[in-house]
């Protein structure tokens, strides 16, 4: 089974989320870990660089979950958390994964 790590920031978002929502995110997550291929692969659209991403919706596709397997490493690395409005938790994701 895979192992998750944070994006310090996406770690932020999580906390800032209410505790049911929380709750929700874990579940989640348990699945993502369990089966990382349930993610929808993210490409480049709207000038966001998001190739190699996946996405997954919780709370009822209110909130999604941005992350990242490492293959070699085991990992699911979580970029971002948060919901989509404005395309919010995808520009945050494409900052966070081509900061150069």
């Amino acid at each position: 089974m895979y192992k998750f790590e944070f994006h310090p920031e996406a770690k932020e978002e999580l906390k800032k989320l209410n505790n049911s929502i929380q709750i929700l995110f874990t579940k989640k997550l348990k699945q993502i870990l369990n089966a990382p291929e349930i993610g929808i692969n993210l490409g480049n659209k709207n000038n966001l660089k998001l190739s190699g991403l996946k996405k997954v919706y919780f709370n009822n596709k209110k909130h999604r979950i941005v992350y990242e397997t490492i293959e070699d490493k085991v990992i699911i690395y979580i970029v971002a958390v948060g919901k989509r409005e404005e395309m919010d938790v995808y520009k945050k994701a494409d900052t966070r994964v081509n900061k150069n």
